[in-house]
């Protein structure tokens, strides 16, 4: 969804700018909640305030609750379907390719590099490998960029 949303409010629209939306996708990510909301929300919020916030967050919400209620409702009839699940055994890689494209997209526009490409493979590693809660890694994360970004930064 990340390069669509970018597509439409960034470059088609241009309601905010591309640093903007770097900056939102770190907030949405960030902030409990489903992703495309948080931006939504913040996006409405910034055109109309209030009423925009809850006019896209209806607007992002309901047609997904609405597909999924009514899947839902006829899913327990063809679960063990053996069509229906080659059907979502097929659906599996194509999600892990959705969700791998726009993450190496933002690394390339957040300009990860070699030097600072690690942070994310230890952060995979550590929840993976250790069981480590993604929230000590968020929050280390925030503090890491808060020192670096007041500390180190401004001193290069």
């Amino acid at each position: 969804m990340i390069p669509l949303i970018e597509t439409e409010v960034v470059d088609k629209h241009k309601w905010i700018t591309k640093q903007e939306f770097l900056d939102l996708i770190a907030i949405a990510q960030s902030c409990p909640g489903v992703f495309a909301i948080n931006m939504s929300v913040f996006i409405g919020y910034k055109l109309r305030k209030l009423r925009g916030a809850i006019s896209c967050a209806l607007g992002t919400a309901l047609p997904s609750f609405l597909i999924i209620l009514a899947i839902a409702m006829f899913f327990q009839q063809f679960q063990d379907n053996p069509v229906v699940a080659s059907i979502f055994r097929g659906i599996r890689p194509a999600v892990v390719a959705l969700i791998a494209v726009p993450t190496f997209n933002m690394a390339r526009s957040a300009k990860l590099s070699w030097f600072n490409c690690w942070i994310p493979i230890v952060s995979a590693l550590l929840i993976w490998a250790l069981g480590v809660s993604p929230i000590y890694i968020i929050l280390i994360a925030g503090i890491g960029g808060y020192l670096y970004g007041t500390l180190i930064k401004p001193t290069e």
